[in-house]
């Protein structure tokens, strides 16, 4: 495998923006650019909203039961 230097961010930017108004057309282009961006969560939060949908029995017993099989 050929390794290559890294490009500078400012020509890695200009790059990526040709590349895409070439390949789907200012418009469409344009229109990528302004999507907008999922919100990221917090850790924290993101953590209490996996528990609220745990169900703690059926948690516990894939956990403790994967471990039993293995010993």
């Amino acid at each position: 495998m050929k390794m290559t230097k890294p490009i500078p961010e400012s020509d890695l930017l200009r790059k990526g923006v040709e590349i895409l108004f070439r390949e789907l057309g200012k418009y469409d282009a344009i229109r990528f650019l302004a999507m907008p961006r999922e919100k990221r969560l917090e850790s924290v939060e993101r953590h209490r909203t996996w528990q609220d949908t745990l169900n703690k029995n059926a948690f516990f017993d894939d956990v403790f039961s994967a471990s039993d099989e293995s010993i």
